[in-house]
């Protein structure tokens, strides 16, 4: 399970963005976030993906507290979770070709002899041709580079998905193949997922859940 208890964080300690918020994902569940620009929920998903350390609270990983962050913590569990970002130019370096964006994940966890394979095998499940593979990012449309991300971020088989508003800059046919591509993934592998979102019809066909944020007490499991 992933729990997130009584979390607050942000940018700067006197004004936090989230507070003593907690919510909670079950392995195979879909947990969408659902709110207004600049209510924090980016935020959360940071902290619950490992990459930002909360000011206030404890997250727990199959019951076990976090104590490290970003590249500080575990390889353990820093490889439990993949994450996709909103703005994938803004996530992925400029400099690789795809092939090697999304061979990244392996190469650091010092599994160089799987990019070959893995990546193909993930080319494939995203949709992207082996033409597009050789390109960098800058010579791709969002909608490809996008795709490379979610390879990238499903390198490792992580248990645990976290998609900050993985469509919110795709068209209708690229958002709905990347979702199928996520509940494929879930359905083999049983991995849960924490999915902001700010289409609400999306989060109802998508998630298994909702959290409508902030909630009127802007605390406690949603």
């Amino acid at each position: 399970m992933l729990e997130l208890r009584a979390i607050t964080a942000g940018y700067d300690r006197e004004a936090p963005v989230v507070r003593n918020v907690s919510l909670t994902v079950e392995p195979g569940e879909a947990v969408g976030l659902l709110g207004p620009s600049g209510c924090g929920k980016s935020t959360l998903a940071r902290v619950a993906a490992l990459l930002h350390r909360p000011d206030a609270g404890t997250l727990l990983l199959d019951g076990e507290p976090v104590r490290r962050w970003r590249h500080r913590a575990p390889r353990e569990q820093r490889t439990a979770f993949g994450v996709v970002f909103q703005q994938p130019r803004l996530s992925a370096d400029p400099r690789l070709r795809l092939a090697d964006l999304i061979a990244e994940p392996l190469r650091a966890a010092g599994r160089r002899g799987e990019e070959s394979v893995r990546g193909a095998e993930l080319a494939t499940t995203v949709g992207l041709t082996a033409d597009l593979l050789s390109r960098r990012p800058h010579e791709v449309s969002d909608g490809q580079l996008q795709r490379a991300c979610l390879a990238r971020a499903l390198a490792l088989r992580p248990r645990w998905l976290i998609c900050d508003e993985m469509t919110a800059m795709l068209d209708a046919s690229t958002s709905a193949a990347l979702v199928a591509v996520v509940e494929d993934y879930r359905a083999t592998s049983g991995a849960g997922l924490l999915a902001v979102v700010h289409d609400r019809t999306l989060l109802r066909r998508w998630c298994d859940r909702t959290v409508h944020w902030p909630t009127r007490s802007s605390a406690g499991e949603n």
